[in-house]
């Protein structure tokens, strides 16, 4: 039976939820047509089981585009296992871009963004506070939202100097002396982290 109701679901939902919906977009409504009709699909083929939610039923609505420029940026800082920031409203954050720095301000047009090792910096008036982002990504949209994800984050001043220096010795040590290509990649990853430290704290 689910054999021949799988067929039926894939020609209901090939013929039925024929729609696009861009990647970047920031206007995500709570229940799509498309969704409807996959509900309707699925109950004609299997009315004894529930349909599955699909990825849009559990995604909020962000607000609309406004017609007019914020003057303020809603910034979301993210890591694996903490929120830095939630809906904070800034004047500007620059983000260390693998083509290099890159500034945001609200109405930054829609953009994705690779994160390199690196200064994270959060412009609020006067204020600045800066965090060094070992990696990660940020998605920028047309709203003057903007999310931040990194794998690892840290207040700027909470890192020592002086084990920087020692962490960049090792690894170039390591690098000179490394006979694989693993062992290669790993020290090089280590300077790399290190040397960007270095220049975060010394720039």
């Amino acid at each position: 039976m689910f054999r021949h109701s799988s067929r039926f679901l894939t020609r209901a939902a090939t013929s039925t939820m024929r729609w696009r919906r861009p990647f970047s977009s920031t206007d995500l409504p709570a229940e799509s047509v498309a969704d409807s009709k996959f509900a309707e699909a699925w109950t004609k083929a299997i009315p004894n089981v529930d349909p599955p939610k699909t990825p849009s039923a559990f995604m909020t609505p962000r607000p609309p585009t406004p017609s007019s420029i914020p003057s303020k940026l809603t910034v979301n800082f993210v890591l694996p296992y903490s929120s830095e920031l939630s809906g904070k409203e800034v004047d500007m954050v620059i983000i260390p871009a693998t083509t290099g720095q890159m500034g945001v301000l609200p109405g930054h047009v829609a953009t994705i963004a690779e994160l390199k090792p690196g200064v994270l910096s959060v412009h609020e008036g006067n204020d600045v506070n800066k965090y060094f982002v070992s990696g990660g990504f940020a998605f920028v949209h047309s709203n003057s939202y903007a999310d931040i994800i990194a794998i690892e984050a840290v207040p700027l001043d909470h890192i020592d100097p002086n084990l920087v220096q020692k962490g960049l010795t090792e690894f170039t040590q390591k690098l000179s002396t490394a006979s694989t290509d693993v062992e290669k990649a790993e020290a090089q990853i280590g300077v790399d982290v290190h040397s960007a430290l270095n220049a975060a704290l010394t720039g």
